[in-house]
């Protein structure tokens, strides 16, 4: 269809920092989580899902069907998993056994199950970003621009619910720290929301930054509240110019290789923004010889770790060299 982007918004050059790249057994590792012991989690585009101590070591520790995804550590401490195609799984952290949790909505099958968290009721939120495509085919889903991403809740009696429809590519989601609301990366409308769990705005849903310079993907909670956002690359041109116009060029564009389609350039870049005034606070944005496409990041023991769908590996940067 045909869509206007939004207006693009300068954010803060945070500049560059020292990146150290750890390899993983397997390719393009999307997000990664850490669990109570420090340990660093991560699924790559065959299926594994790999385990990675705070020294850098990796373990293979078991497998799902479809392309993993977000991920997200439970309470119980087993590892919540979106893959595409598949749907929503839970992964017992010492045995590798997967169990699913969600693999339909709305009387049809998940297709492109994105990011998830979980608050401390057991409540379980997932996104999915386009009930369309795959994740094989993602780039079809921002050419074809409609809004086909939403938010679901599984409760913890199993029953599923659609929580908002009609989003553009619903990515990220994590909770704000007190709780009270759900913040959402939309990658294509390149905008942050909030979707209010607590208080007067409960059900509702507030903008807390638009117009940004790129597009966000994963989202993570640090411990001063502030919210981590994995840019996985700048606003493209070419596609921002095709957008309004006739969608039979992009129909056109989608049939020709995909050396010829508009492309993703590799950089490492992530922002954290207030909770509260969506100003950016944090951030870096600097080049890497083996190391771009910044998809997932989180906290842990005084580093921001980096997952990645441009290198055979996630990294770290130190937290105390971010600072804005």
């Amino acid at each position: 269809m045909r869509w206007q982007p939004p207006q693009i918004d300068p954010l803060p050059d945070f500049g560059a920092a020292e990146l150290t790249v750890v390899p993983v057994s397997g390719n393009a590792p999307e997000d990664v989580v850490v669990d109570a012991h420090g340990r660093i989690w991560t699924g790559v585009d065959d299926g594994r899902i790999v385990r990675i101590s705070p020294a850098g070591d990796t373990t293979v520790v078991g497998r799902t069907t479809g392309r993993p995804l977000g991920l997200a550590v439970a309470a119980d401490g087993r590892l919540l998993i979106c893959t595409s195609p598949g749907g929503l799984f839970a992964m017992a952290p010492d045995t590798g056994a997967v169990q699913p949790l969600v693999e339909q909505v709305d009387g049809r099958p998940l297709r492109f199950c994105s990011n998830v968290t979980e608050m401390p009721d057991g409540t379980i939120y997932f996104t999915e970003s386009t009930s369309a495509f795959s994740y094989a085919h993602f780039k079809c889903a921002v050419l074809e621009a409609r809004p086909r991403g939403g938010l679901f809740r599984r409760d913890p009696d199993g029953a599923v619910h659609t929580v908002l429809p009609e989003l553009y590519f619903a990515n990220g989601v994590t909770p704000t720290a007190d709780g009270s609301a759900l913040v959402i990366a939309e990658t294509l409308s390149r905008r942050l929301i909030k979707y209010w769990l607590t208080g007067p705005r409960a059900g509702t849903v507030t903008t807390l930054r638009a117009n940004l310079p790129g597009h966000p993907d994963n989202l993570s909670t640090g411990a001063d509240g502030r919210i981590w956002v994995a840019m996985v690359s700048p606003v493209n041109a070419a596609a921002e110019w095709l957008a309004p116009r006739a969608p039979l060029l992009r129909k056109l564009l989608w049939r020709l290789p995909d050396r010829l389609q508009p492309q993703i350039k590799p950089e490492v870049w992530a922002v954290a923004f207030d909770p509260d005034t969506g100003e950016p606070v944090a951030g870096l944005r600097t080049e890497h010889p083996s190391f771009g496409m910044v998809t997932g990041l989180v906290e842990a023991d005084g580093r921001l770790w980096l997952g990645a769908i441009g290198a055979p590996a996630v990294a770290w940067v130190e937290l105390a060299a971010l600072d804005g």
